[in-house]
């Protein structure tokens, strides 16, 4: 038996996906989550997740070199997009970080089964748009400092986009907790806690936990004044 992580902050479309592979997949249990707290609490809890479906643009998942640390915790669990992009920049940017798959929303119900049973087969699935001509085709991906020059200067303004947990975890960094001292006050894995330390920084635009740190005082300084 399977069990499947189902995530995207739409619920209608995760009670669609799953009646669609719970028809098509034989014996498959479904985990639903709605932002990426809940998903690294699920892989957290199940230690035997075989699948993990996550929407690019779901709350607390800000890039795709955030999904990088998740794959180096769970290395013994598969992960896969499901978007409404279909751009072949998108899918050969998602495949590059080590991802096992790319679905694309406007596919068809037996089109998603067929992706999800290749992706549990061991192998990479992509869709067959990704073969076809682009005027993209061949272009280089920027790493992302160089893509949005700006991203560092935003940092303030993005500290609202964190969830509560990465704000909690934020909070005992800037308190100078290790990694394992968050990881026992908060009653999670320490793995966890690397993981939401990263997408923390990566956010924030900021290097290091010292920075991170400042951030966070400076603003609360400026509330208070």
């Amino acid at each position: 038996m399977y069990r499947i992580v189902i995530a995207d902050d739409h619920g209608l479309y995760r009670r669609g996906l799953r009646l669609v592979l719970t028809a098509g997949i034989v014996g498959v249990e479904i985990f639903d989550a709605a932002c990426f707290d809940a998903v690294v609490c699920l892989l957290e809890e199940h230690a035997s997740i075989d699948l993990a479906i996550l929407d690019l643009n779901m709350p607390g998942l800000f890039n795709q070199e955030v999904l990088g640390d998740v794959l180096s915790a769970y290395p013994n669990t598969r992960f896969a997009i499901v978007s409404a992009d279909d751009s072949r920049a998108e899918i050969l940017k998602a495949l590059s970080i080590g991802l096992h798959g790319y679905i694309v929303k406007s596919q068809k119900d037996e089109e998603v089964v067929m992706a999800v049973n290749e992706i549990l087969s061991g192998r990479i699935y992509v869709p067959a748009l990704l073969s076809r001509s682009s005027a993209g085709q061949g272009q280089q991906i920027s790493p992302p400092s160089e893509r949005d020059p700006t991203r560092r200067r935003l940092g303030a303004h993005n500290l609202g986009r964190l969830t509560s947990r990465q704000k909690d975890v934020l909070n005992l960094m800037a308190e100078g907790y290790s990694n394992k001292e968050i990881a026992r006050n908060l009653d999670i894995a320490e793995a966890t806690t690397k993981i939401h330390a990263a997408a923390i920084l990566r956010e924030l635009g900021v290097r290091n936990r010292t920075e991170a740190a400042v951030l966070l005082q400076t603003l609360l300084a400026r509330n208070a004044s």
